[in-house]
């Protein structure tokens, strides 16, 4: 062993023989040194491999002088394989993970038996206080308080005897480690936290601010941290690359920087860069740092008492060698310690090197705690139907699946290091081991069973709900593996249930966390968590009974659901997974369920989702296109229940559960009504709109034709096609269109009064409200803009594929020739030049803005040049239809729900087709009008069905919805033709004589405006 520094000369007492070379002292041990440290008024050494303890008081003798001790030998029970030294007082580790305490009259005692349950694998010590880390992973403190050091929160007193830290429970650590009154601890994958005094900086946070619970460093995010010492007031870190940051007091030159100044945050030691080092150790006001690969020991920092080995007591605020004694060049050296004003280091031959490395890793512990991979999942499987199973394997199993920490540590994906890129971007996982791990759990249901019940009764209530970094989260994305193999053997939900729980106790900003990590999660990975929660409550939806979906169980599988669905929202859109997979479609909701469900909706919309029960209607995302189609219409009817009582639920006392209270034993039935002429059609639809009550707009619709009293859905239906197909032709001057004339969109420059554009919302709104699809030929922006989504390049290739074309070719075009199309970001949209950066007019399209240029470009379209214009569009659209019922569409629900689709499945119709009075499949008449049918154009089928349904496209839901009736028309001849009643898909056929007659007669019916301007 070489030591140097304060009263370094006599050797401590443990030389044989002793070489002075300058004031480095190489002694010559009597026995072996397993492990060392020293402290400001001690020194202590591990001997005679762990039975022994040899310490040396440091005093002052009358003149103050500071003067070595004898050293005395403390005898141990216990095997020792650890020690610390604080101020005065030592901290020791048993191999058998017992804590006992050192105090000044080198009296040995055991620490309080809270941590007897646990086995301890690292000690630490400040000045005044101690730190442990447990197997388990968690941290205690004990000692003075006085700025913190213990990490306990404000206003916590100094404590005697160990206190959890549970603000770091979790957190898989390698290292804890004091000095002075500040403290760290350090994680696996390299996170680095800090608290207690920061005075100067020392614990790397930018302030001079004490903090009371730890805090991580964010500066070493990513750096790789594998190592951390403490001096009294600065702080080392060293990496996996050999780099060293020093921060905290400067005032001796101890951080290394060619400085006395003071560091606030982690600052490399540039004279250090390049070298590689391997060990770092921290005295009072000093720093070693030690290079493996050449054998040289470096030091800074203060000189007074020889601590720096450089032959002279000054300060030295630079790194520099420590001129080492040439009897040690052929000696590896082991390790290094500082501690106080000491230095040393431990030096070994040939074999011993190697089997010293293996056993002393430092003065502070060993790292034991394992890691949970398909090794010991085969050795737990190969042994559960031994008889040791009970004694070894469930206890491990036990041990393992009940330390948030074991988990948290589990699973790295350690190719390139990546689970040192630890953040809330990237986990740290290796998803293929995880689910590898739990695949083999699956194989032996004992096995199984028992991590279910650990992780059930055990785990989940021990979770802390405020962990510090994503570590701590991690658990949360390895569980649903486990619920995965779970519900594949259909077991029950309760643990999913109950992991669900443990999810929504964590605080609300580590649950954003969560949700950030959730976010960045690859599609494969997030389908299969999406996947867990979707499955445990489509299995109770579909087999319990309906009073379970109030219960807390079902309530907390919604609120995860609700949080991985913004999650997903918040994700890059390569890795978005499509809003389909979150839809139970197998869960049919039944409508009576779904009417208690959108009443409960309303009652407690403004409160808070903790305080009510399970409510559906709060997460449409989970619904199928009928469902939620359903609670459209179910809604609507209570609007309208609510509208005619003028009364809405928003603006009355209530006295009982709205509407529950609100509907008479005979509601009146008022209805909004349009009384009309077909020949000014939309003259009299925009002034009857301008001059009524915009809340009348909620009753029920109503029109009247020419003054015809008849109440019949008829008028209705041939009201809206026919409007609609007026108001979206060019020479309305509504709308501008693309160049095929066959999709319209909104003017930037109107040449018609904005307030066409609020009644032509409210016409929009009536319709959807009024269950009618309408002809609106606007691209998928029109209708993501109506769900707060905002439009993109891929909705401007349906509007435009030239334009859209053209920006395309811009951002694939190669960066560095960009510059040659010399284009700017002035455009031409709707005949009007445009300034797409009114700040910088005739600004260049380059390499870096392009993304920008299109971007803006695209924003311009849909949104900018139409702002004012589709603003009283929207107004018009929701003063009728509720906007939160609305955004429970998706864009293209919403357009199908309002416009149908094209998907003409003519078999269908047929076999749906109910026959009335004489008729009947095998009549003659209908087997000659299928034949007809049949024969006809597929436009003459289309006109077919506007001439059946007053729509010439299919409901979303497809032709099922269309269920044709038909029946003779009374009274009738081969003359007449055959009509319908579009409100009841009903068609009215008269029995014709011939094929020949009835296609005649067919094709006449259908082929021109039905009966809509006929007296």
């Amino acid at each position: 062993m070489i030591s140097w520094g304060e009263d370094s000369r006599n050797g401590f007492g443990l030389d044989t023989t002793k070489t002075d070379i300058s004031c480095v002292n190489l002694i010559h041990l009597k026995s072996k040194i397993q492990g060392l440290s020293a402290g400001n008024s001690v020194v202590a050494f591990i001997r005679n491999n762990g039975r022994l303890v040899s310490v040396a008081q440091i005093q002052e003798d009358q003149d103050g002088r500071r003067f070595t001790g004898k050293l005395r030998s403390v005898k141990c029970k216990e095997t020792i394989q650890a020690l610390s030294c604080g101020d005065s007082h030592a901290v020791l580790l048993s191999e058998e993970g017992w804590v006992l305490c050192l105090d000044k009259a080198n009296i040995l005692r055991p620490l309080d038996k809270k941590l007897f349950n646990r086995k301890v694998t690292q000690v630490a010590c400040g000045d005044q206080h101690s730190i442990s880390l447990t197997q388990d992973g968690q941290v205690f403190t004990w000692g003075q308080n006085t700025s913190g050091q213990l990490g306990l929160g404000w206003g916590n007193p100094s404590a005697m005897s160990p206190t959890p830290l549970k603000s770091l429970s979790g957190i898989p650590l390698v290292q804890i480690t004091a000095g002075g009154d500040h403290s760290f601890a350090l994680s696996l994958s390299g996170a680095v936290f800090g608290w207690g005094k920061n005075t100067a900086g020392q614990l790397g946070l930018g302030d001079t601010t004490d903090r009371h619970a730890p805090a991580p460093v964010d500066c070493l995010n990513l750096k790789k941290s594998v190592l951390i010492s403490c001096g009294g007031g600065h702080t080392s870190v060293l990496t996996k690359g050999g780099v060293v940051f020093t921060f905290g007091s400067g005032r001796y030159g101890q951080l290394g920087h060619n400085s006395l100044r003071d560091e606030l945050r982690p600052r490399v030691v540039g004279q250090l860069w390049g070298s590689k080092v391997t060990q770092i150790a921290c005295g009072r006001h000093h720093t070693l740092a030690f290079v493996g690969p050449s054998n040289k020991i470096y030091s800074f920092g203060c000189g007074e008492q020889g601590q720096l080995g450089n032959g002279v007591k000054i300060d030295q605020s630079v790194p520099l060698p420590v001129q080492l004694p040439d009897q040690i060049d052929d000696q590896k050296i082991e390790h290094i310690f500082a501690g106080g004003n000491h230095s040393f280091a431990l030096c070994t031959l040939g074999q011993e090197s190697e089997e010293r490395s293996n056993n002393l890793w430092s003065s502070v512990g060993k790292v034991t705690q394992q890691a949970i991979d398909e090794e010991i999942i085969d050795k737990w499987i190969s042994e559960c139907d031994s008889k040791s199973w009970k004694k070894d394997r469930s206890k491990e199993i036990t041990k393992m699946f009940s330390s948030a920490s074991c988990l948290n540590g589990s699973f790295l994906d350690k190719s390139c290091d990546k689970h040192y890129q630890t953040s809330p971007k990237q986990s740290g996982l290796d998803f293929s081991l995880v689910q590898g791990a739990f695949r083999k759990l699956s194989k032996k249901a004992k096995v199984l069973t028992e991590v279910e019940a650990v992780v059930h009764h055990t785990l989940l209530p021990s979770l802390y709900e405020e962990p510090i970094g994503v570590e701590g989260l991690r658990v949360y994305l390895v569980l649903p593996e486990l619920l995965r193999v779970l519900h594949k053997q259909h077991r029950r939900t309760d643990l999913t249930e109950a992991v669900a729980a443990a999810i929504l106790r964590l605080h609300p900003d580590k649950l954003q966390v969560l949700g950030d990590c959730w976010s960045s999660l690859k599609r494969s990975v997030m389908t299969k968590h999406i996947g867990v929660w979707k499955k445990a409550l489509s299995v109770i939806l579909r087999s319990e009974h309906i009073l379970r979906t109030r219960d807390p169980g079902i309530k907390h599988l919604l609120q995860v659901l609700g949080h991985l669905h913004r999650a997903n929202q918040k994700s890059v859109e390569t890795q978005r997974v499509p809003d389909s997979t979150f839809c139970m479609e197998e869960v049919h909701f039944n409508p009576i369920f779904l009417e208690e469900d959108v009443k409960l909706w309303r009652l407690w919309s403004k409160q808070d989702v903790d305080q009510t029960p399970a409510i559906f209607c709060r997460y449409p995302f989970l619904m199928n296109l009928q469902s939620k189609i359903n609670v459209f219409n179910i809604n609507a009817a209570l609007t309208k229940y609510c509208t005619v009582l003028q009364n809405p639920p928003n603006n009355r006392q209530r006295t009982g559960m709205w509407p529950f209270d609100m509907f008479p034993v005979a509601a009146p039935a008022p209805f909004f009504e349009l009384r009309l002429r077909r020949a000014s059609l939309i003259e009299d639809t925009f002034h009857q709109l301008s001059v009524a009550y915009h809340s009348t707009f909620k009753r029920s619709l109503v029109v009247y034709l020419d003054e015809d009293a008849k109440l019949t859905d008829v008028y209705k239906r041939d009201f809206f096609l026919h409007l609609f197909d007026k108001l979206l032709v060019p020479e309305s001057g509504m709308f501008m269109y693309n160049d095929t004339n066959t999709l319209a969109w909104f003017p930037a420059m109107p040449r018609v009064e904005e307030k066409r554009y609020f009644l032509f919302g409210v016409l929009c709104g009536m319709a959807l409200y009024n269950n009618n699809m309408v002809h609106l030929p606007f691209p998928m922006a029109f209708f993501k803009k109506l769900v707060n989504i905002k439009p993109s390049l891929e909705d401007l290739r349906e509007f435009s594929p030239i334009e859209a074309g053209s920006l395309q070719y811009i951002l694939d075009y190669p960066d560095d020739d960009v510059e040659n199309m010399d284009m700017t970001f002035s455009v031409m949209w709707g005949d009007v030049v445009v300034e797409l950066d009114p700040k910088e007019p005739g600004k260049l399209v380059t390499s870096a803005n392009k993304k920008e240029f299109v971007d803006t470009y695209v924003n311009y379209i849909f949104n900018q040049s139409v702002e004012v214009v589709f603003e009283e569009f929207r107004k018009g659209f929701f003063k009728v239809c509720d906007m939160d019922v609305v955004e429970f569409f998706q864009p293209e629900e919403l357009r199908g729900v309002m416009v149908g689709k094209e998907n003409f499945d003519w078999e269908t119709l047929k076999q749906n087709t109910v026959y009335e009075g004489e008729y009947h499949a095998g009549h003659p008449n209908i087997v000659t009008f299928w034949e007809v049918f049949e024969e006809l154009t597929e436009d003459q089928k289309k006109a077919f069905l506007l001439f059946l349904t007053g729509c010439d496209c299919v409901p979303i839901l497809g032709m099922n919805q269309i269920r044709m009736r038909v029946q003779t028309l009374l009274n009738s001849s081969q003359q007449h033709f055959p009509e319908a009643l579009t409100c009841h898909s009903l068609l009215q056929l008269p029995i014709y004589p011939s094929k020949e007659t009835l296609q005649s007669r067919l094709i006449e019916a259908v082929g021109h405006n039905r009966g809509f301007w006929n007296e």
